[in-house]
């Protein structure tokens, strides 16, 4: 169909909730997306940050196919294929074990039971994470804060309140916007659920002074590592280690939204690990299935076993195909070295960007990265139409700021290339 026709029927039937740039991808290989006219374009935004091994990746591929032969969807009434392999090797990774991970992966990838068996066994004392499979980031925010308040219910302070950081996002559901403390997407859906609380994100002395207030009222304590929908705005390690000390200090615990910032795209497993803190809770999608919808709450074994049979559920979180991808998507990303290699080619984006004209300022860590340009570049969404127009796919998330979420298995070259097309926008 062409995409005239296209455009005409979704300008006709689709909710025009997204506004929508004009061109109609088809085909990817790789870091290249085609249109439906066969004009090529150099992708830095990977589905917003989803497409991690790009696009038709060999490994992903065949994962697919091989598993819609077989079976896409049974219900989680049943035992499913590859999720319990999942679920330990993202306990591995939360660990920040990457020797446990990588023989993980070996293992699961040769197929011996035996082997699997073996090394997804915990070693004595080892921290053991329990895995909730959702189909996307909001979901998985949504078991983390009830996980949160459960816990504080059965088994921790009995505080039901939650602490969210101004600018921060945690998605689209009336919970998930209630949690994401931003007026300007807030404002239209009010009334939105309570018992949530706003913090400034690295002020560590409003902090203390909420808990000063509220003390054992706060259940969680819910961050991203880096704010990726306000233009890529780390934390600083001290706040996130006053964060984790304050709300394990009245016993609650601490979210990690690691939706945009987890798995291995800012050059670790997951975000919160480069500040040297381990959560209790972290949530995950996006870059975890490569670009099946796939979305996990993460916890502490201890945390996660309050949820007891029917206090939460889905009906296709942790489908057939959603595990397929994610095995192969992880086993991918564990053994083929991309934690260095986003934190090697992101450093080279950071540097390539600070060296373009009208750029004030460039933020985040590996593969997530964002930058401020200054009055004279004009409005940074008409930056990102004219690289369209030039050929590159990249972001913007204000009037000043653009983001740069690119697959991960980008190079110097693709940075290279990319900056050849800034160089020409960016005026």
């Amino acid at each position: 169909m062409s995409f005239e026709m296209e455009h005409e029927l979704d300008a006709a039937y689709v909710m025009p909730t997204f506004g929508r740039s004009p061109v109609e991808f088809v085909s990817g290989a790789g870091m290249t997306l085609t249109d439906s006219a066969g004009r090529e374009y150099l992708d830095f935004l990977a589905g917003i940050g989803v497409c991690s091994l790009g696009h038709g990746h060999p490994v992903l591929t065949r994962a697919l196919e091989e598993q819609a032969k077989k079976l896409l969807h049974v219900s989680n009434y049943f035992y499913v294929e590859h999720r319990g392999a999942v679920a330990a090797l993202l306990s591995k990774l939360a660990n920040g074990d990457a020797a446990g991970a990588r023989e993980l992966a070996e293992a699961v990838r040769s197929g011996d039971e035996q082997v699997v068996r073996t090394a997804a066994a915990p070693a004595e004392g080892e921290q053991v994470w329990q895995t909730f499979f959702a189909n996307s980031g909001a979901e998985a925010n949504e078991c983390s804060m009830k996980l949160a308040r459960l816990y504080a219910r059965r088994a921790g302070n009995g505080g039901n309140t939650i602490v969210c950081l101004r600018g921060g996002f945690h998605g689209r559901t009336l919970e998930t916007l209630a949690a994401t403390m931003q007026d300007r997407l807030q404002d239209a859906f009010r009334p939105l659920p309570g018992g949530f609380v706003a913090c400034t994100p690295n002020d560590v002395d409003e902090l203390r002074a909420i808990f000063e207030r509220l003390g054992s009222e706060v259940c969680a304590v819910m961050i991203e590592p880096i704010q990726g929908e306000s233009g890529v705005h780390p934390l600083d390690a001290a706040f996130v280690q006053a964060a984790a000390e304050l709300v394990h200090g009245v016993g609650g615990v601490l979210i990690s939204d690691e939706v945009q910032a987890g798995v291995f795209r800012c050059g670790a497993p997951f975000a919160i690990q480069l500040a040297g803190v381990t959560p209790d809770i972290m949530s995950l999608a996006k870059g975890i299935a490569g670009g099946v919808p796939m979305g996990a709450c993460v916890a502490r074994a201890e945390v996660a076993q309050v949820f007891h049979p029917g206090d939460h559920g889905t009906t296709f979180g942790g489908s057939c195909l959603a595990v397929a991808a994610a095995e192969a998507v992880l086993c991918e990303l564990v053994l083929g070295g991309y934690a260095e290699r986003a934190r090697e080619v992101g450093a080279y984006l950071a540097e390539r960007l600070a060296e373009l004209p009208h750029v004030v300022e460039v933020r985040g860590a590996g593969l997530m990265r964002g930058c401020d340009v200054d009055e004279a570049a004009g409005d940074a969404h008409d930056i990102v139409a004219r690289a369209l127009d030039a050929g590159a796919v990249i972001n913007a998330t204000g009037a000043h700021t653009l983001r740069f979420l690119p697959p991960l298995i980008c190079t110097k070259a693709d940075v290279d290339a990319l900056m050849d097309v800034l160089a020409a926008v960016v005026i």
